[in-house]
């Protein structure tokens, strides 16, 4: 055997290990920021102290992800994939629209059920940071885009943009929070916003109203 063709051997192989490497270096780059933010909130959080906390350079940190944007994007992206927001595309199919209305409030009330203390973080971060603000008003706009599919399917003809924004409101972090305050627990909460959410669409099934 050639050394070229040892060489041309070795590079997939070393390639597959820093591949490897790297997803194993974002992935305790991401567990320090989660914990970081549990633990000391945001403004504690630097490129620099989610180097130490995952025992990596900061220049590792900042060739992975470049910004700290970019960290919490992928924390929020790995979060959600941990609450079950995969399901959504499921929901999205479902055959009958009330299916569809009772999937997306589950979905998105056990999402945020998930770690309701993170979720407070997360969420405040992106009123006291414009770059991380934008990502979480784009994902509030794909919960409005999914809202108006859901509105149309219920048979609404009237005020749909209005009643979409309404049902994207009554799913939001924010309302789910303070009802869960006050409720029993969190499923009771889940209950109160899809019955709500029946009732601002006209669904017979509505009972807690």
């Amino acid at each position: 055997m050639t050394a070229k063709k040892t060489e041309e051997q070795k590079r997939p192989y070393e390639l597959g290990k820093r591949l490897e490497q790297m997803d194993l270096s974002r992935a305790a780059i991401l567990r320090a920021a989660r914990a970081q933010l549990e633990a000391k909130g945001y403004r504690q959080l630097t490129m620099g102290s989610l180097a130490a906390e995952s025992g990596l350079t900061r220049q590792t940190v900042h060739n992975l992800f470049g910004t700290k944007a970019a960290v919490l994007e992928a924390l929020f992206d790995v979060i959600a994939l941990d609450g079950g927001m995969e399901k959504m595309r499921e929901v999205m199919t479902s055959a009958s629209a009330d299916a569809m209305l009772e999937g997306f409030v589950g979905v998105f009330c056990r999402f945020w059920a998930s770690d309701r203390l993170l979720m407070r973080r997360i969420r405040g971060i992106g009123a006291i940071d414009p770059e991380f603000g934008a990502v979480i008003e784009a994902r509030d706009q794909r919960r409005f885009r999914a809202a108006t599919r859901i509105v149309s399917k219920m048979g609404v003809s009237e005020d749909v943009e209005e009643r979409a924004a309404a049902l994207t409101a009554l799913t939001s972090f924010e309302f789910f929070d303070a009802l869960a305050e006050n409720a029993p627990d969190e499923k009771r909460a889940q209950a109160v916003v899809l019955d709500l959410a029946r009732k601002l669409l006209g669904s017979s099934d509505a009972r807690f109203l």
